[in-house]
């Protein structure tokens, strides 16, 4: 250690050997100095970014409800009576999934489903034996046009009005067979929680949701079969209450036979429908005056 006094060597010891300046000091001076100047400068910590609840919790729904659906094409009556009420929100999400998917399936396919209206009543022998076959030409040249014609900006045909109090309505009448199904089954002696019926009810849905999301494709692909996968995922709900009812078994011999409550089921199926074809036709009026009153549309023709 060099003396800071004199500047000479000392190889140890408290004091120099030439001056005797003390150097125990001088060390410990020289040691604080040399760790103020050497010390890494503090960093803040950060702790490593979590990934939101909510996009795991998300991520997780929708990993286990593909799952569900996916095995409920594959074998939808195992899959149904496996349903309890864990599967409660998987088969929420289906009934929501068919709900919404009519709308938007009218939405997009409304002007092909007007094209078939049309294109129906010209067959009819009454009309068709005073049309002339150009006549015939002149609506296939218009239907190519409005085909390809973004009608829905020009008569102002608002998505969110449309589809969302539309699919409230149809999610609504769900609900309304869904409860009367429930309330049969209990008439007929089915002990069974509301939350496992719906899951089961939700299960057997399916398959009707899957033909609808097949429609709503090919109604985006503007592919007029779409209005089959339609109505055939429509009128599959009828089929949906009888395997639900008879899925359960019941607990006792003196309930409503299951043949009855099952039409019980029907009539309020046939209600609730004409209520939803009466709104939906209430929104056909509206567009076909839109349509009437638009003068941009009237310039395309």
């Amino acid at each position: 250690m060099n003396c800071s006094n004199c500047g000479h060597f000392n190889e140890g010891g408290k004091f120099c050997v030439k001056c005797g300046h003390k150097l125990q000091e001088e060390a410990a001076v020289s040691q604080a100095a040399a760790a103020s100047e050497y010390q890494p400068q503090s960093q803040t910590a950060y702790a490593p970014q979590q990934p939101n609840q909510r996009v795991r919790q998300a991520k997780k729904v929708s990993k286990s409800f593909f799952s569900y659906f996916a095995e409920g094409i594959k074998n939808p009556t195992a899959t149904a009576q496996a349903a309890g009420e864990s599967q409660f929100v998987n088969a929420l999400i289906t009934v929501i999934l068919y709900a919404l998917s009519i709308p938007i399936m009218l939405y997009v396919g409304w002007k092909l489903l007007l094209i078939q209206f049309v294109r129906s009543m010209f067959k009819l022998p009454i009309i068709s034996e005073e049309l002339a076959p150009s006549d015939m030409e002149d609506f296939n040249t218009g239907a190519d046009l409005i085909k390809a014609t973004d009608i829905n900006s020009i008569i102002h045909f608002n998505f969110t009005d449309f589809v969302f109090k539309q699919g409230i309505f149809i999610f609504i009448g769900l609900a309304i067979i869904i409860g009367a199904t429930y309330v049969a089954a209990k008439f007929g002696k089915v002990d069974v929680s509301f939350k496992e019926f719906f899951s089961r009810f939700g299960t057997f849905l399916i398959i009707p949701t899957a033909l609808l999301l097949i429609g709503l494709v090919l109604a985006f692909l503007h592919v007029e079969y779409f209005s089959y996968f339609m109505n055939f995922g429509l009128l599959s709900i009828f089929l949906v209450v009888p395997f639900t009812i008879a899925s359960f078994k019941q607990s006792g011999t003196n309930g409503l036979d299951r043949i009855y409550s099952t039409l019980i089921v029907y009539v309020v199926i046939t209600i609730v429908l004409t209520f939803i074809a009466n709104g939906l036709g209430e929104e056909a009026k509206t567009i076909i005056t839109r349509m009437g009153n638009s003068s941009e549309l009237n310039d395309l023709f």
